[in-house]
């Protein structure tokens, strides 16, 4: 399945690019339509439903779309994946468009959390180095965990930058036990 959500986001970013869209533009609607489709089960019961006819189904999503103001051709991309039987996947899709456009445009999503709430001087310190570390624009979220006791935690894609106390302290009962 990771295949297909690769094939499907990679082929949407290909369009947005090429029809020089606004991918943060894209995403929002593409989110909007994840928001309303996972608000609506039986919304998601007749997009996912074999024995509902593909016309019914194509004009519940154009009423839709006109309500949220969705561009054509993130309307048609949505009407792809109901014809395709994949609407189930939209979610993990939209994931993995915004992953793709991301890479496309060098930045890094960023997620740090800290013991304590950083002051803006901090975030901008702390994004400059992960900057430095990435060779990429940085895109971070915050969160704050007491239980890391200072410091912070940095995940960038699958890596991760661990400088809080505690896993510092970890790192510590590690070597003592080690010996």
């Amino acid at each position: 399945m990771a295949a297909v959500k690769s094939r499907y986001a990679r082929a949407l970013a290909d369009v947005v690019f090429e029809k020089k869209m606004i991918p943060g533009r894209v995403r929002e609607q593409l989110r909007s339509m994840v928001d309303t489709l996972g608000g609506s089960p039986d919304l998601s019961n007749v997009w996912e439903n074999p024995s509902v006819p593909a016309e019914q189904k194509l004009k519940l999503l154009d009423s839709i779309a006109a309500r949220l103001a969705i561009d054509p051709i993130v309307r048609n991309f949505v009407a792809i994946l109901i014809r395709h039987h994949r609407i189930g996947m939209l979610g993990q899709i939209v994931d993995q468009f915004e992953t793709e456009v991301n890479v496309r445009l060098g930045i890094a999503e960023a997620e740090i959390t800290s013991a304590r709430v950083l002051s803006p001087e901090e975030r901008q310190s702390m994004e400059s180095q992960i900057a430095k570390m990435t060779g990429k624009q940085v895109r971070a979220k915050y969160e704050t965990d007491g239980t890391l006791l200072g410091g912070a935690v940095i995940r960038v894609g699958s890596t991760v930058y661990d400088g809080s106390v505690r896993g510092q302290f970890n790192k510590l009962k590690e070597v003592l036990i080690g010996e």
